[in-house]
């Protein structure tokens, strides 16, 4: 059972914040977890909820105490900042677990977007709500969803998968589980590792078209949508490949239900460089949906055929 929390102090000293250059006082918070969605660059795109429940709060838990800081100064909020990410948080969520039960209110923010997403949050959510602490969420800036919205790509489904793996084994892999998924695909990924990944999905889904969303609500933001063999060439060469990347993937056409012969094997022997023959049958028969008995029998035959052509 979620016991309730305990109401805010009446002699806790009054917060502040400036909005269009007007100090203005918060209103006290009760106890709980507040989850507080941030910029994901521009730092006008920050709720006035948002920003009284910074202000208001006891403490704030961030990834980057730096990067928080500029927001916070942005806004002339003064709460302290603790550090709260996937490298302390194994001995800073019983802290933070501890002021929640003492009727603190805390506040959860991401360097960017909304918490939890992309980063490991959900652990402290689930200890405070272990501990019979409420939970509240801010809604507000999300990059899938923004990169969604301008992509001019199928939105009624859509896949998050986040950061693809990064040795081109596994990340091919993986991509061959995904490449069945009937939803629109959203990838998070770095400048450099940018036209490495592209060149991937070109090859494994040559007939999609995707978009490329590059540093979101910021100034130099731009979105190129083309499809997928493309999109590859233009970031092989000289293109801009700085700052923040949002990928979104269109689903697989109704000509991609059935894979021909020539994709089944090029999906095989991309999976069996990095697994086992079964593994490797395994994931191409998940990915494709075909027999996975039909597909072992294939990666037998292809492993058979490519060894004696190797001799």
């Amino acid at each position: 059972m979620i016991a309730n929390p305990k109401p805010a102090q009446e002699s806790t000293p009054a917060r502040r914040y400036v909005l269009a250059g007007q100090t203005v006082t918060a209103r006290a918070l009760a106890g709980g977890l507040y989850l507080v969605a941030t910029p994901i660059g521009n730092l006008g795109d920050i709720s006035l909820r948002a920003l009284e429940t910074l202000a208001a709060a006891d403490a704030i838990a961030c990834e980057d105490t730096r990067v928080t800081r500029k927001l916070l100064d942005r806004y002339g909020i003064e709460t302290h900042l603790t550090p709260y990410h996937e490298h302390n948080a194994a001995t800073a969520r019983p802290k933070l677990v501890e002021r929640l039960q003492a009727g603190e209110a805390v506040a959860l923010v991401s360097d960017a977007g909304t918490p939890l997403i992309s980063d490991p949050g959900y652990k402290l959510v689930r200890a405070a709500q272990a501990a019979g602490c409420t939970v509240t969420a801010l809604p507000g800036a999300s990059s899938v969803l923004a990169a969604l919205s301008i992509a001019g790509l199928p939105t009624d489904r859509f896949f998050f998968e986040g950061f693809l793996p990064a040795k081109q084994q596994a990340r091919r892999a993986r991509l061959a589980e995904l490449a069945r998924i009937p939803a629109t695909l959203v990838l998070f990924e770095t400048g450099p590792r940018l036209a490495e990944v592209l060149a991937d999905l070109a090859e494994l889904l040559p007939e999609r078209e995707a978009a490329i969303c590059r540093e979101l609500t910021k100034l130099h933001e731009e979105m190129r949508r083309d499809a997928l063999p493309a999109l590859a060439a233009h970031y092989a060469g000289e293109s801009e490949t700085r700052g923040e990347f949002v990928i979104v993937v269109a689903p697989p056409g109704k000509a991609a239900d059935v894979p021909s012969a020539e994709d089944i094997d090029t999906l095989l022997r991309n999976a069996l460089a990095g697994n086992s023959l079964k593994d490797a049958a395994d994931l191409v028969a998940e990915a494709t949906g075909q027999p996975r008995r039909d597909i072992y029998q294939r990666a037998l035959h292809l492993t058979k055929r490519d060894g004696e052509a190797d001799r």
